[in-house]
């Protein structure tokens, strides 16, 4: 007996050992830190118990930056995950990356795993599409620009929600006159006040459809409707509307403050504004668009991130990495991803289903930016951006704004420098991938 019993312990302890043998891992790396990235690990161990076949494995590389970083020289040494967050202005470089990347499209086609790129939204999809529409990498972390305002303030000065620039103005006075210290401040002014203002206006932000159609560009910031909105911030600032508080988000205190009533920044930064606000109740709205300028206002632009498949791993991997899309994009995950952290519902499904279970009801505001992205139709100009070298001009236009607002460049002197210097890295790019 006792020798049965220790035969049929060897015999579970070799199946388990066969079991784990058999399940091929797959690792991610990402750049969400935090809650953020506690979510994701709940979401890797849900499909994991969902199939005993693979394992996805998180691993958390730094910020946006250090992870793309990371992923290259990773690629090189023959060291690379099998997937990797990369944010939107990584995408011109990681398509020029021929042989390192693994178009999503093709990945979902060769592992015969259903693939419907219809259920995605389209204004996040276009982004992260070739000239043909084939999506080249999973949407993941999909967030855009929306205005939060301070419901107190608004009240007892008696104003709404504008609409315009031209309201921004008004509403800021009426805000300025009823107490408030300051009319608006935003975040990430390069992505809110320039690159989208751009799409929101249909007035690209540089040639070849914003990069899309060539990797030869030249930028087009120091035109109108640019220069004049620059201009204008640079007026407001002097008149207390305005108020500058950083390049990233830096400014978010002032809102929290209650010093500005209104903040321009991330959609996905709703739950820290949520928990951030303490005293007042707070709104969120669309972003503006100078009424003066354009008829039809177009959609905002995305930030945040998607998912690349690195080539130089075996075909059943790829299997299990196209398992794991098809469960990240199902409604269930998609939804409570974007319940919990305020970015973009990727698919139409669970957008849906986020209503159904009735989420924007009880959450006012977190519909706006995904009617925002989703009511017009994206043009070439709304489309998005796609830039080489773009992080480094994105500094360089950072750089330039900051004369501005400390008074010793005009809008105009600022944004011929900012497209001199930002001409000159597109022009080291298009030399290294022509």
């Amino acid at each position: 007996m006792k020798t049965q019993r220790l035969t049929a312990l060897s015999s579970a302890l070799l199946l388990a050992s066969f079991s784990a043998n058999a399940t091929t891992e797959i690792e991610w790396w990402h750049a969400m830190g935090g809650n953020l990235g506690e979510k994701v690990n709940e979401i890797a161990e849900k499909f994991n118990a969902s199939q005993d076949d693979y394992s996805v494995k998180p691993v958390y590389k730094g910020n946006y930056t250090e992870t793309m970083t990371g992923a290259v020289s990773a690629f090189r040494a023959n060291k690379q995950p099998h997937i990797v967050q990369v944010f939107e202005v990584g995408t011109a470089t990681m398509m020029s990356a021929k042989g390192a990347v693994y178009p999503v499209y093709e990945l979902m086609e060769n592992a015969n795993v259903p693939f419907d790129q219809s259920d995605y939204l389209s204004s996040v999809t276009g982004y992260y599409s070739d000239e043909d529409g084939n999506m080249l990498s999973m949407p993941f972390n999909s967030s855009t620009p929306v205005l939060y305002y301070n419901k107190d303030l608004f009240a007892k000065a008696g104003v709404n929600p504008p609409k315009t620039w031209e309201e921004v103005e008004q509403v800021s006075e009426k805000l300025l006159a009823n107490g408030a210290q300051c009319g608006f401040t935003t975040g990430w002014q390069s992505w809110v006040q320039i690159e989208n203002l751009g799409a929101r206006h249909n007035a690209p932000i540089a040639t070849n459809d914003n990069g899309f159609s060539s990797v030869d560009n030249k930028m087009l910031i120091n035109q109108s409707p640019f220069v004049d909105h620059i201009a204008k911030m640079a007026d407001w600032q002097q008149a207390g509307i305005f108020e500058y508080g950083g390049r990233r988000s830096d400014s978010a205190p002032l809102f929290y403050s209650g010093e500005c009533a209104m903040y321009m920044n991330s959609s996905a930064s709703y739950a820290g504004v949520r928990e951030s606000v303490k005293d007042f109740e707070f709104g969120v709205a669309k972003l503006p668009y100078w009424d003066k300028a354009v008829e039809q206002p177009r959609n905002t632009i995305i930030g945040g991130a998607t998912l690349w498949v690195l080539q130089g791993h075996e075909s059943e991997e790829y299997k299990g990495v196209a398992q794991f899309f098809s469960f990240l994009s199902q409604p269930e995950i998609q939804a409570d991803w974007h319940q919990f952290t305020g970015y973009l519902p990727i698919t139409h499904d669970a957008y849906e289903l986020s209503k159904k279970q009735g989420f924007y009801a009880k959450n006012p505001g977190t519909d706006i930016a995904i009617k925002q992205m989703t009511e017009v139709e994206p043009t070439p100009a709304s489309k998005g951006i796609r830039l080489g070298n773009f992080v480094q001009i994105r500094d360089v236009i950072n750089e330039e704004l900051e004369t501005v607002w400390s008074g010793d460049q005009s809008a105009q002197e600022a944004l011929d420098e900012a497209v001199e210097r930002a001409n000159g890295l597109l022009s080291k790019f298009a030399k290294a991938n022509q």
